[in-house]
């Protein structure tokens, strides 16, 4: 029997009149993998989450989580999910165990044993009133109701707002055991760093488009390294553009900076045939991968600039 994926889009469209917030995003999540979904605020990450949950309805294409149509099967779904919205909104007036009851009844029930043990585990606070707590402890509360029932999917949206790094660790934790267990975690972030930590996989969504999805070992395998070569006399940069591999340079004194991907050896070939005195090299970190994704996007925000719609029909070249 074949098992469905846990979250499918088939050429999702999401248009809010003449923008389109998404434009045909196909995706498929397998079981089992904590998938990063990557961009920038304004990407269409929450969009992209508000179809899959049929909060909005897509202007076109298909959403599916766990073999279930998100619009015909909306009710069904509930029973198999946990999520968590970036912008998480709780009752004031109720304390955090009366807010998880009040959630539970509407499931039909959960273990309030697992509850206590998340509880604990997250050092949250059940007994005080949500309106009476800190950001940090809203979002422990927040975690609690998206982990207990043990759904076979959660998506998270910026799950970390507000968490301090012992809590972040826990919830790492709890993420790596969840999918252990063949269940799976869909993780919206615009934090590197923080999808680094834990993804199988990471999908890259750049101005509605989905430009890049990677397996994480292998997009750390092909991160962009960095060399500083130092010459006997000044060499001009130009010497290195348009050398195979060869993505940015620049040009102080005696001394060349480029960054490159893949072998080493087109750009030894022009470095050699002048007279070289030091060569380093490192690996230049996922940060900068993360920007070389969005460096338009960069550049609008350097310059002050809107988005250029010209651009943004144009999904960048994905390595």
């Amino acid at each position: 029997m074949t098992i469905s994926p846990a979250i499918e889009t088939v050429g999702l469209t999401k248009h809010f009149g003449d923008v389109a917030a998404v434009q045909d995003v196909s995706l498929t999540i397998e079981r089992g993998e904590i998938f990063g979904f990557l961009g920038p605020n304004g990407a269409g990450k929450s969009t992209t989450i508000r179809c899959l949950l049929d909060l909005i309805r897509p202007t076109a294409g298909e959403c599916r989580i766990a073999g279930l149509d998100s619009r015909r099967d909306a009710v069904e779904i509930r029973r198999h999910l946990g999520f968590l919205p970036a912008d998480l909104a709780l009752y004031p007036s109720l304390t955090g165990r009366e807010t998880l009851e009040f959630l539970a009844n509407l499931r039909g029930g959960v273990d309030w044993a697992w509850v206590d043990t998340l509880a604990r585990r997250f050092d949250a606070d059940l007994g005080r009133k949500v309106g009476e707590l800190s950001s940090g402890n809203r979002q422990k509360v927040g975690l609690i109701q998206a982990f207990m029932n043990r759904p076979e999917v959660v998506i998270l949206d910026e799950p970390i707002t507000g968490l301090d790094p012992l809590v972040q660790l826990e919830f790492h934790s709890l993420m790596r055991e969840h999918v252990a267990e063949g269940h799976t975690v869909f993780l919206s972030s615009h934090t590197l760093s923080e999808v680094e930590r834990v993804a199988d996989r990471v999908g890259f969504i750049r101005r509605g488009h989905l430009i890049a999805v990677e397996r994480m070992d292998e997009l750390k395998d092909k991160a962009l390294r960095r060399v500083t070569l130092e010459f006997a006399s000044p060499v001009p940069a130009a010497a290195f553009e348009g050398v195979e591999g060869v993505h940015t340079v620049s040009a102080e004194g005696d001394t060349i900076t480029a960054q490159y991907e893949g072998s080493m050896a087109p750009l030894l070939k022009v470095a050699t045939a002048h007279d070289v005195l030091s060569l380093s090299s490192a690996s230049v970190d996922l940060d900068e991968i993360f920007l070389e994704f969005y460096r338009d996007e960069v550049s609008d925000a350097e310059a002050g600039d809107a988005p250029d719609p010209a651009r943004a029909s144009s999904p960048a070249k994905a390595r």
